[in-house]
């Protein structure tokens, strides 16, 4: 094999690595907002279902009907600014 294709070959291969590192580290700190993003969503969604079955547990043990006219932060400002 020519030593001209072999440095051809060596040289893609090396400039490969180097984008693939530089590509790396500009995605990287992207991907870390985004799971810190999903992890806030995720917490926000599992308070809420929580709120809601607490909620649902003190419909059937009172046998009162409450309607949700409000969803999320709206919600859950009303019922904490009321106690």
């Amino acid at each position: 094999v020519s030593p001209l294709i072999k440095l051809g070959g060596y040289s893609a291969l090396f400039l490969g690595l180097a984008y693939g590192a530089k590509r790396y580290n500009y995605l990287k700190p992207r991907a870390e907002e985004e799971r810190r993003l999903a992890a806030e969503e995720k917490k926000k969604q599992d308070e809420q279902k929580l709120i809601e079955q607490e909620l649902a547990e003190a419909q059937e043990d009172y046998h009162i009907e409450v309607s949700l006219p409000f969803s999320g932060a709206v919600w859950m400002n009303k019922v904490f600014c009321a106690l």
